[in-house]
């Protein structure tokens, strides 16, 4: 037998037995059915207690036949990966749920003239009525918000990571890791004795936008601080080996770098905001009438409109459809806020193409 005879041989003789790539689709549907037998024997009427089922005998059984086809190394390997997509799945069914569930029950009264109309003289238990006075409330009061946390946040993280030193980063520091975990009422509560109480400003928009500042801030310290330590020092030792000052450093060079996870972590933190109700409950106070003034009187807002017309239903179904396709609203509004915020990051992303 010649050399290379033998030198094409050998590689195939290395190579191991191994599953076809359809073999884990095959897995998944052989738990599925077995899990199904098994619930239906067992009595269990839980759709959840079969997937879990279905979920446990998928990893057995990749690791099981992996092992006798290909051995436990790479049984081992196959078990990892399926406990990746068991792990996927179970975080992505229950958000699939609910928002099936909301749009499933929303769109029974979202119209045009849901979002056109405020609720006026319409009473909780009739029908008719909308949420365009909660609308107009929480783009206000996010907004004001967003444009007061923001520079503050941004600023901030600015300051740890290119200034910080000593006592008083790590001082900031540490305020900003223990305003991450103020429940939102005690925001609210703070604004309140302050604002309110103590200056007798009133109830409006504005408290609960200071309020949800509030909220809004140390996550934008922590997103955007994190942003920043991902630019390499190389950008900046050669910026300021040009002669250029580490502020416009910052300005030119490292924000223009970081700016795509900057405004995501900018639209995580107004994501967060937008959904809080309880400083809104307790400062804005809410109204059924329409209110462009966020600086006087109270007013509305989606989620507070949400546990308003929930609470008030008492059996009503009117108000139980509006509060549904008010949620959906409010799904809808951080949906397209976050389309436009990686819209924006591309756009403004540094061109990294030759």
């Amino acid at each position: 037998m010649s050399h290379a005879s033998v030198t094409e041989r050998r590689p195939s003789s290395l190579r191991g037995a191994s599953l076809p790539s359809w073999s884990p689709w095959g897995i998944a549907v052989g738990a599925l059915v077995l899990a199904v037998v098994i619930g239906l024997v067992g009595g269990l009427d839980s759709k959840v207690q079969w997937g879990l089922i279905a979920a446990i005998l998928f990893v057995l059984g990749t690791y099981g036949i992996s092992a006798r086809v290909e051995g436990r190394r790479q049984a081992k390997d196959r078990v990892a990966t399926s406990l990746v997509w068991v792990c996927f799945l179970v975080a992505i069914v229950p958000l699939a749920s609910l928002i099936w569930e909301t749009a499933k029950r929303g769109v029974k009264v979202f119209d045009i003239y849901f979002l056109t109309h405020s609720m006026g003289v319409v009473a909780d238990t009739e029908t008719g009525g909308g949420i365009y006075h909660a609308i107009i409330g929480t783009l206000e009061q996010v907004g004001i918000a967003t444009l007061i946390a923001v520079p503050i946040g941004v600023l901030t993280a600015v300051y740890l990571v290119e200034y910080g030193r000593g006592k008083l980063a790590k001082a900031v520091t540490f305020f900003v890791d223990v305003m991450t975990g103020i429940p939102s009422i005690v925001a609210g509560l703070f604004v309140l004795s302050f604002w309110i109480l103590i200056l007798d400003m009133g109830y409006s928009g504005f408290a609960g936008a200071l309020a949800l500042s509030i909220l809004m801030m140390p996550v934008v310290v922590r997103s955007t601080e994190e942003m920043l330590k991902l630019v390499p020092n190389e950008l900046r030792e050669a910026s300021l080996a040009l002669g250029v000052p580490k502020w416009r450093t910052i300005i030119k060079v490292v924000l223009p770098t970081s700016i795509g996870g900057i405004t995501t972590g900018v639209m995580l933190a107004v994501a967060r905001i937008t959904g809080e109700t309880a400083p809104v409950l307790l400062l804005v106070w809410g109204t059924n009438f329409i209110n462009t003034n966020p600086f006087s009187d109270p007013q509305a807002s989606l989620p507070l409109y949400i546990y308003q017309q929930y609470a008030n239903s008492a059996g009503s179904g009117a108000a139980y459809d509006r509060a549904w396709a008010a949620a959906l609203a409010l799904i809808a509004f951080v949906m397209i806020l976050n389309l436009a915020a990686r819209g924006i990051a591309r756009w403004k992303a540094p061109k990294t193409g030759r």
